[in-house]
């Protein structure tokens, strides 16, 4: 499949999982998540291993994702069977900028999430202060 259309594609699934979280349609998030142990998602507080640990988290989550504006989002196509979504956020009422990456493989059910990342930006830049 050409890249670009592969690009299109997870665009529009990236789009879909936004609207989810946007909704706190855990099921929808669940079903965009690989059924596996081996699938991995950091979130800002919690680290999850394998799709029961995502799925509980979502369940116990009050209220769902905190609201968030979308800054930027690069798409990068892998081949015909992999991407790596990067996208950048602001949650509202917040001055930080947060980060998603999200790697998408081809499976025998369609497109799914197999590792995927959120953190929040620290207050400046690690080169505006003392290393750790």
């Amino acid at each position: 499949m050409p890249s670009a259309i592969l690009e299109t594609e997870i665009t529009a699934l990236s789009d879909a999982y936004e609207r989810a979280l946007a909704n706190n349609d855990v099921t929808a998030l669940d079903a965009f998540f690989f059924d596996g142990p081996e699938t991995v998602r950091y979130g800002v507080g919690e680290n999850l291993y394998g799709t029961e640990e995502i799925a509980a988290f979502r369940r116990a989550r009050k209220g769902g994702s905190p609201p968030r504006k979308m800054l930027r989002r690069v798409v990068t196509v892998l081949g015909d069977n992999a991407a790596v979504v990067s996208l950048e956020f602001q949650r509202e009422g917040s001055s930080k900028i947060g980060r998603q990456m999200q790697t998408w493989f081809l499976s025998p059910q369609g497109w799914k999430i197999i590792a995927a990342h959120v953190s929040l930006m620290a207050e400046q830049p690690e080169t505006s202060r003392p290393a750790l």
